[in-house]
């Protein structure tokens, strides 16, 4: 099963906040390929820098917002 590449670096969430891409993990059990990312800000939930992992298949969908077809995450470069 072959991993599919991603740009390491900043992404920028449709929801506004942004993200950093440190790598694509395979899920243990499944071996889906998850995409490894950190929040670049903080909340009144996680502090800044919190891990998070999501379904590599779910961080590259398309989202439908005001009608639109735009990405969940889009590309914005490096540090």
């Amino acid at each position: 099963m072959k991993t599919t590449t991603l740009n390491l670096g900043i992404y920028s969430h449709y929801k506004g906040k942004e993200y950093e891409v440190i790598g694509i993990a395979k899920h243990s059990e499944t071996l889906e390929d998850m995409v490894v990312y950190k929040a670049l800000y903080e909340s009144d939930k996680f502090d800044k820098d919190q891990m998070w992992i999501r379904p590599l298949s779910m961080f590259i969908e398309k989202v439908i917002v005001e009608g639109k077809e735009i990405p969940r995450f889009e590309y914005i470069g490096n540090k």
